[in-house]
């Protein structure tokens, strides 16, 4: 029963049979390998993007923060939602990596950018003349950190109107996958043919060892960002293995398999949540990440059966069985029916 992280998941078997099969002979250094030429081919008729550069990283904050310091100069701000990942849980690594950039916080209700206050914080900025920060790009989080989901019409809303002020546009796939399944529309659809300029994909949390992809849809970005990985220690010289697993990740369509399978345990383990008496949610799940509340005596029993996930409001000791405690449920390709099932049982007592 762990439903603290997708990250906390098994590795799939076919990502670790590419690894081992890599790990055969030699091949060039630094992304010359023909692992990376296939997975640039494979990257580029998936977004149907012939132009667009891909790169490889090992982390999503990687990925994130190069991508941000090559659109961003250190004197603007990067507008983003309180909640995204570039904000709460990157230790302060894209204004590192950006040489200072700031980080404007947009407005976010249901943990999604609302349109007119984007427009208003953008308006609020370039104000002040040389004294204040000058206007950076958009970063949209794709699945939101409270689970839910941009629809394809509110990415292209929010991104007509950072490119009416001439900024460029990010969008932070880590759960890039789940959004898509769960909208049911094509990764083009969801990015530049919706306005967005670059785009961490992620595979790491979708049954990935450890494997991030950069995609620009303009390849007049991809020298700056090549010394930039290079400078901020991000340029693998066995690229083969990063190669070798999103590789193996775009094969048979193993990334779309992988997140049908983590949406759908969670649509399960909501539809038992909503069944019981007591239980709540922060957010309607969209994706594969739930916020619920329900009684701490059921939270007690989960705990001490060795259910692992996070209590992100409440004491977990308390007199009260009866009060409520908020939980993050997350997740991954990997998650049980059996599992589920259990986990729903400790829950009802």
């Amino acid at each position: 029963m762990f439903f603290a992280s997708d990250n906390t998941g098994p590795v799939h078997p076919k990502i670790i049979e590419a690894l081992s099969a890599a790990n055969t002979g030699y091949a060039m250094p630094y992304g010359a390998d023909a692992l990376m030429d296939k997975v640039r081919g494979q990257i580029r008729e998936v977004f149907e993007a012939p132009q667009a550069v891909v790169y490889l990283v090992s982390t999503g904050t990687a990925a994130n923060s190069l991508i941000l310091a090559t659109l961003a100069q250190p004197w603007e701000t990067i507008f983003c939602s309180p909640i995204s990942h570039i904000n709460e849980d990157e230790c302060n690594a894209p204004e590192f990596f950006t040489g200072g950039t700031k980080l404007t916080l947009v407005g976010a209700p249901n943990a999604k950018i609302n349109a007119d206050k984007l427009r208003r914080k953008i308006e609020a900025e370039e104000t002040r003349g040389v004294h204040g920060p000058q206007r950076g790009p958009l970063s949209i989080t794709q699945v939101t950190e409270r689970g839910t989901v941009y629809s394809v019409g509110e990415i292209t809303a929010l991104c007509e109107i950072a490119k009416s002020y001439g900024m460029a546009t990010h969008l932070d796939g880590a759960r890039f996958a789940n959004a898509l399944v769960a909208l049911g529309c094509t990764p083009a659809e969801m990015t530049w043919k919706a306005g967005i300029d670059a785009v961490s994909f992620g595979g790491t949390k979708n049954g990935c060892m450890g494997v991030e992809a950069v995609i620009f849809f303009d390849p007049k970005h991809a020298w700056e960002f090549e010394l930039r990985r290079k400078r901020g220690a991000h340029l693998p010289s066995k690229n083969r293995f990063l190669a070798a697993q999103m590789s193996a990740y775009l094969t048979d369509g193993l990334w779309l398999e992988c997140a049908r399978a983590a949406n759908a345990a969670t649509a399960r383990l909501t539809s038992g949540l909503k069944q019981m008496q007591g239980t709540s949610f922060l957010h309607e799940p969209e994706a594969n990440i739930i916020f619920a509340g329900w009684p701490r005596a059921g939270h007690q029993r989960l705990h001490e059966a060795g259910a692992q996930y996070y209590v992100i409001e409440g004491e977990l000791e308390g007199d009260d069985p009866d009060e409520i405690l908020t939980a993050r449920l997350v997740c991954d390709w990997s998650a049980t029916d059996e599992n589920i099932d259990r986990f729903l049982a400790l829950v009802r007592g």
